[in-house]
Parts: structure tokens; C-alpha cells; sequence
């Protein structure tokens, strides 16, 4: 399934239908008196997020949802029938924005989390509903009302508790399939990754996503590579693992690009939790891995975790630092703490 995490969609709700304006015509009934329905009212449109979800592309090949009108109201004091809703199904995690990209409407993060976002024109009032005291034959009914036509976007932001973050080639896909059972494509060249890759990461009997997004350059919060199309991905992580290639002479450089394209791109982003990991030290020898560390350091002014993703090394240490993290920011229930009388 091709990936996709925008969507452009055009909605139009329902109108409602006319009132009817009837009068009760029977044999032996010599004053019928107006017997006009109302109309039905028009179909809304709704979003709904649901499971098996992680892609947009549906909405690639179908842009227009148009829901029903009601119909109008006849004779016999019948009401019309109501117009169907239509729900767009989307992944969890999808954002809602308005035509100019930057009003959220809504932002759907549960599964069977629903919003209405057009909603159906009512039915129009048949003649039955203006009778009077003083007005026993109204000759006039309601139309229905108009419904609602707008432009959305779909945003899709995956939901994953840990992200990744680098240059690329800095290992983050070994990274992943090194420590869950994501395959995504791993070779020696930049930008293997093209889309953002989920995993489900295990340490000491607890589980967290970790996702995995296209690699950064210098200079991306201006439109250079792939630029930040994908960091919306990891807004909603709670931490972010920030890899750093070992085999690099400018480690401290790379470092600090990272960090700028980051708090270019948003400021909660770069001011998010970070662990950061020396990657590729199996091809260094120690004296090289010791003074690559401390630059690293240095340039930080925090801890430097040493590991490999192609033999291990280290790699048990950073996911626990990492679901340390997680564990620190999830919110506090009362079922969490002890029970008190």
C-alpha cells in the first residue's frame, strides 16, 4: 500500500427538502384543512477515525463526497425522507485543516473519534405547520435549507512514542529493524528512506512505537531535499532519538544541523526530549570511539550513548533510556498510584 499523508477533499453536505402544501381532500369531508409535510432534512458529512488505517491514499482516487439532499414533504401530513450521512473513514492520528492549511478543524487521535464537518440543511415547514386559529388554510410552506460546501485538507501525523532523527545514512533504519520486526529498506546510499517506517519496539517486557523518518540535510527547513514534509510525523513522539554517524569527521557539525533544522521547523519540536546516540561504532576503534564521545559531549552538554545497530552494542541501554523517558511523560491516573482507604 503507497503511502500518503495529505489529502486534498471537497464536501458538500445535503440540502433539506421543501415543505408541501396540500390540503386533506376526502369525500364527505367538507373542511379537509391543510395536511402539507415537512421536508427531510439534508445528510451531513462526518470523519470518523478507525483501525487499519496508515495511509491516505483512498482519498488520492476519490476527492468529492457529496451527501444526499432530503426529499420533500407531501401530502397526507407525510414528512420527506432524510438524506444518508457519509463518513470518511481515516487513519488515526489524521489532522483536519481548513482550505488554507493552517485552521485545524479537528484532530482525530482515538479510534471511533468522530466530527462533523458539514452539516445537512433542515427540511422546510409543509403549510400544516403555519394553521392558525386565524389562518385555518396557509398557502405557503418552506423551502429547505442549503447545505454546506467547503475544501478540507487530510494531514496525517503517525502516532509513535519515539522518533528518529538524523543526517541520512546515519543508521536509523538498521536502527529499527534492528529493534522491532519493521523492514524497512536499508542501503549505502542517502535518503534509502523515502517515507516514515513504524515499529513496535520490546525492552524488558514493555512495548513502544518508534518511527522512523526520512533523513534530514542542512538547511531542509527551507525546502532543500525532502525538506520537512515528514517531521509532522514525529510532533506527537515523546521523545526523539537523535543518531549520530560515528564514521563522520564532522560529528559535532552534523550534530548541530539536526538540532537547527529541528527549532526551524517548530519550536516545541526542538525543545522536545532528545537521547542521543553515537551510531555506527563498530567500524571505529576505541581510541576513535573515546574522542568522537567526548566531542560529542562536549558539543551536547549531555550523555552520549555508544551503540552499534548492526551488532548490538549499546542498543539494550538507549531503548531503555528511551521508554525512561516515555514512562516519565505519560499523564498520572488515579489507578496509577497506590490505593488509599
Amino acid at each position: 500500500m503507497k503511502f500518503l499523508d495529505l489529502a486534498k477533499v471537497y464536501i458538500r453536505s445535503g440540502g433539506g427538502g421543501a415543505g408541501c402544501v396540500s390540503f386533506r381532500r376526502e369525500k364527505f369531508i367538507e373542511f379537509g384543512g391543510p395536511d402539507g409535510g415537512d421536508g427531510g432534512n439534508g445528510g451531513s458529512v462526518w470523519a470518523e477515525a478507525v483501525e487499519g488505517l496508515n495511509t491516505l491514499i483512498d482519498f488520492r482516487y476519490q476527492q468529492h463526497f457529496f451527501a444526499k439532499s432530503g426529499q420533500p414533504g407531501m401530502g397526507n401530513q407525510k414528512t420527506g425522507k432524510s438524506g444518508d450521512d457519509i463518513v470518511l473513514k481515516v487513519p488515526v492520528g489524521t489532522e483536519i485543516l481548513d482550505e488554507d492549511e493552517e485552521t485545524v478543524i479537528a484532530d482525530l487521535v482515538t479510534v471511533g473519534q468522530r466530527v462533523q464537518l458539514a452539516r445537512g440543511g433542515n427540511g422546510g415547514f409543509g403549510n400544516l405547520h403555519f394553521k392558525t386559529s386565524t389562518n385555518r388554510a396557509p398557502g405557503r410552506a418552506n423551502p429547505g435549507q442549503e447545505g454546506v460546501e467547503r475544501t478540507i485538507w487530510l494531514r496525517l501525523k503517525l502516532i509513535a512514542d519515539a522518533g528518529l532523527v538524523g543526517l541520512p545514512n546515519a543508521g536509523k533504519s538498521t536502527f529499527l529493524a534492528a529493534v522491532s520486526n519493521a523492514r524497512p529498506k536499508i542501503a549505502d546510499y542517502p535518503f534509502t528512506t523515502l517515507i516514515p517506517n513504524l515499529g513496535v519496539v520490546g525492552i524488558d517486557g514493555a512495548e513502544f512505537v518508534m518511527a522512523d523518518i526520512p533523513g534530514l540535510i542542512e538547511g531542509a527547513s527551507e525546502g532543500r531535499g525532502l525538506g520537512t514534509q515528514f517531521l509532522a510525523h514525529v510532533e506527537r513522539c515523546k521523545v526523539l532519538l537523535h543518531l549520530v554517524d560515528g564514521t563522520s569527521s564532522t560529528i559535532t557539525k552534523d550534530y548541530r544541523t539536526i538540532v537547527h533544522e529541528l527549532e526551524a521547523y517548530a519550536e516545541e519540536l526542538g525543545d522536545k526530549p532528545r537521547v542521543l546516540a553515537l551510531n555506527k561504532v563498530d567500524a571505529l576503534d576505541a581510541k576513535t570511539i573515546s574522542t568522537r564521545r567526548r566531542a560529542l559531549e562536549k558539543a551536547s552538554g549531555g550523555e552520549v550513548h555508544v551503540i552499534s545497530g548492526v551488532t548490538g552494542r549499546g542498543v539494550q541501554e538507549v531503548l531503555r533510556a528511551l521508554h525512561a523517558r516515555i514512562g516519565a511523560q505519560a499523564p498520572v491516573t488515579e489507578e496509577d498510584g497506590p490505593w488509599q482507604p
